[in-house]
């Protein structure tokens, strides 16, 4: 890219010079400024722009065809961006976005709001129709849904294609650039690519994507003019906040626990017999449907997915309403049913998205090690959460949270040969930092966030900590809704957001 920008200097005339990098487009190229500012972040300098027809020349940026789907119209945009940014010009990995409109308004001049999903290692959703929180967005608003890098269209981090990593090592190197401060890097990359005269957008960050937006208001605040934040106020300490998290979210998990069991009772003996029945088969667990094995702690995983949001504690009860096979032959042994062991695998979907699992803890480390951080405060906890001698006492068998135990990698097939990885990056001390706290101290930037009660995944106290610590954010704190709340109320939370934001809600 630099080559070609150089070889069209003479045809520019006055405007070259060398020290800026030129980005060209499939219809023009754009001067803008080099990569400058703190930690590599790309700077939000803009120049020139000169039309040069339907080029061909090979860019940063393709841009596809509009097609549609019930009253949206989407394109599909690819950048090429660095792995690394404070190495421009090494490795490159390929960012996909996806341009929202309502339809009938691809030529309207409007606003961006960038969406950056849950996660991490979550690509964002895939619009099927104008509906819930995205319709009420498209009202006022052209919608980029970002697969975050690894995740999705951008060069995926999947199971198969790391097994071309010749060693744990090498994957380590390669993976620790897919953190939020590399997804803010792209996020820059892309608005000066892709914003008319890069102007700053709205970032709406859902749980794990408004961990990134905080980063974001850190280290890249120009390019922010909003940001809206559902169940995602990350903790923002020095060194490895994971401790703290996981002692909060435990104490959470375990009032969530004891609200399931209230909800449905006679679960309690449905539970103990599984556990009982998989601590006594041979190898500790039965096989799953894809090699992997189901384990009495595996079984536990069930709460990551059913305790925090709505009507998770039904689809958990329904699911165990189908736990056995019917003895049709008299004298057959009792098994468990094949609905419902590849029901576990499906939603405990640590194969189809391992970087969740590998990065996991990560997400919490600046500058210090997680150590199985999870593993470790539950090992504090084990009279609670140990499910075999809950069973043998008669007692409810806890579910365990959002966390990630190096088990893991050894109970979902798939995950085996990601092990060595994921114990190097649990040891990995030297993380970047993800905050700064004196920036936030002085945000200018408005901000409102939905902060809920009673939220498993993201805790409310240590939530409410760090809005203390972001100027001028306005709260939303409610047990209306739980963590999905933008999946279950979405036109309500997101009109509550911008009515904060636009003076139209109180904000006491």
């Amino acid at each position: 890219m630099i080559a070609a920008a150089v070889a069209a200097a003479p045809a520019l005339g006055k405007f070259f010079d060398p020290r800026l990098v030129f980005v060209l487009h499939r219809r023009r190229f754009r001067l803008v400024s080099g990569f400058s500012g703190r930690r590599g972040i790309f700077s939000a300098g803009v120049g020139v722009s000169w039309s040069i027809g339907s080029s061909k020349m090979v860019d940063d940026h393709e841009i596809g065809d509009w097609y549609s789907v019930p009253d949206l119209n989407l394109r599909n945009h690819r950048f090429s961006v660095p792995l690394d940014y404070s190495s421009a010009d090494g490795f490159k990995i390929s960012v996909f976005v996806r341009e929202v409109v309502m339809a009938g308004k691809e030529a309207q001049a409007m606003p961006f709001l960038v969406y950056l999903q849950g996660g991490p290692g979550f690509e964002s959703p895939r619009p099927t129709e104008a509906s819930g929180w995205l319709k009420k967005a498209c009202e006022e608003h052209r919608v980029i849904f970002l697969d975050q890098r690894g995740t999705g269209l951008s060069t995926p981090l999947t199971v198969s294609s790391m097994m071309q990593f010749s060693s744990a090592e090498k994957l380590v190197e390669f993976a620790k650039h897919f953190r939020a401060d590399n997804i803010v890097n792209d996020c820059e990359f892309i608005r000066q690519r892709l914003v008319p005269r890069a102007e700053p957008w709205t970032v709406l960050g859902q749980s794990y994507g408004g961990f990134c937006a905080v980063t974001y208001l850190s280290f890249a605040p120009q390019g922010l003019k909003n940001v809206l934040l559902t169940g995602g106020l990350p903790p923002i300490g020095k060194d490895c906040t994971a401790d703290e998290v996981y002692k909060a979210c435990f104490d959470q998990v375990i009032q969530q626990n004891e609200k399931y069991y209230k909800r449905f009772p006679q679960d309690i003996s449905v539970i103990n017999d599984l556990v009982l029945h998989l601590s006594e088969a041979e190898g500790g667990g039965v096989p799953l449907p894809s090699g992997g094995r189901l384990t009495p702690r595996g079984l536990q995983s069930l709460g990551l997915v059913c305790l925090g949001s709505s009507s998770g504690f039904e689809r958990l009860h329904y699911l165990f309403e189908r736990a056995w096979d019917p003895i049709l032959v008299p004298g057959s042994p009792r098994r468990i049913s094949y609905y419902f062991l590849k029901s576990f695998e499906n939603w405990v979907a640590f194969d189809t998205n391992p970087l969740y699992a590998l990065l996991h803890e990560s997400i919490y480390c600046q500058g210090a090690p997680s150590r199985w951080s999870a593993q470790k405060i539950r090992n504090s906890l084990e009279n609670v959460f140990d499910p075999v001698k809950s069973a043998r006492e008669n007692r409810p068998v806890y579910f365990t949270g959002e966390m990630v135990f190096p088990w893991v990698f050894e109970e979902v097939g798939a995950l085996r040969h990601l092990k060595e990885a994921a114990h190097l990056l649990s040891e990995k001390q030297d993380w970047p930092p993800l905050y700064d706290v004196a920036t936030l101290n002085k945000n200018e930037v408005p901000v409102a966030a939905a902060v809920y009660y009673e939220d498993v995944y993201v805790n409310f106290k240590l939530s409410m900590e760090t809005a203390a610590q972001i100027s001028g954010i306005r709260l939303w704190i409610t047990n209306e809704f739980m963590h999905s709340g933008l999946r279950d109320g979405g036109v309500q939370v997101l009109d509550h957001l911008f009515g904060m934001l636009k003076g139209g809600k109180p904000l006491y």
